[in-house]
């Protein structure tokens, strides 16, 4: 079985990854950082004995996302599996930011997410079992002041992903969307989480630990991964509380956060 794994250059694509060389699937690896795209494949291909192969890849651009299946076709490859792990997103106040640096996380979020995992279901081959895997975030369950358009972002994918499972079900496909908490992918995430203090320790997972367990929830059939008990008596919390009084809470609290760490005035 080869896996296609989107971002795979950053963290959680990287564990994902070798996660998923680790338990003998080969691998189809995509990111728009071609450096650190190579310098992944060739170490799983030092590691593990699977096929690993990469391309690079602005997901955001149709033709490019097109140009990626149309190899992935061109070498013979049937995919059975789909990571969708690329993302991003940017800290700060809505009219603090470049409105294009905004509309940058829906057009990778959202429509680029929706634009892979269309093409992967079409060249699925319907007679066998296919696993979706789609990142949102614990930011899914609540809106969140000066995380906006991201958090709303991750609303969608975890929406879409619990409506196409159902959609899917009787297709042999399976969607499962996984809700992390912090993770510690880039130093810029890890600054962001120190700046959040006890709470920011308190919800971040382990790379390695949440890619074990996502691929093994996901295989099982699971329909959301929620990593880390903190995090889900927080999404259980969540559910009980009126949003507006969520928001005024999380905007407290970012506000101090981000105070400190990205200097925005409070």
């Amino acid at each position: 079985m080869t896996v296609l794994i989107t971002g795979a250059g950053g963290g959680l694509g990287r564990a994902m990854a070798v996660e998923c060389a680790a338990r003998g699937y080969d691998v189809f690896l995509t990111d728009i950082d071609e450096e650190q795209l190579g310098q992944i494949a060739s170490g799983l291909r030092r590691r593990f004995n699977v096929a690993v192969f990469a391309r690079a890849c602005d997901l955001t651009e149709a033709a490019e996302v097109s140009a990626l299946f149309a190899d992935i076709e061109g070498r013979g490859i049937r995919l059975g599996m789909l990571l969708g792990i690329a993302g991003v997103d940017f800290e700060g106040g809505f009219m603090d930011r470049d409105c294009e640096r905004i509309l940058d996380i829906v057009r990778l979020n959202i429509a680029a997410t929706l634009r892979v995992t269309h093409a992967a279901l079409s060249r699925r081959d319907k007679a066998k079992k296919f696993d979706v895997m789609i990142v949102s975030s614990l930011a899914s369950l609540y809106p969140i002041p000066l995380k906006a358009t991201y958090a709303a972002s991750k609303r969608f994918l975890l929406d879409f992903s619990i409506a196409l499972r159902e959609e899917m079900k009787g297709q042999n496909v399976n969607v499962m969307a996984l809700c992390p908490g912090g993770l510690p992918t880039t130093r810029e995430a890890m600054d962001g989480i120190a700046a959040q203090g006890v709470w920011g320790g308190l919800t971040t997972n382990g790379l390695e630990t949440v890619a074990s367990k996502a691929v093994d929830r996901m295989m099982a059939g699971r329909a959301k991964y929620t990593p880390g008990f903190v995090n889900i008596i927080l999404g259980a919390l969540g559910k009980l509380v009126p949003p507006e009084m969520i928001a005024k809470m999380l905007h407290a609290r970012w506000n101090d956060a981000q105070a400190q760490w990205l200097q925005i005035e409070a």
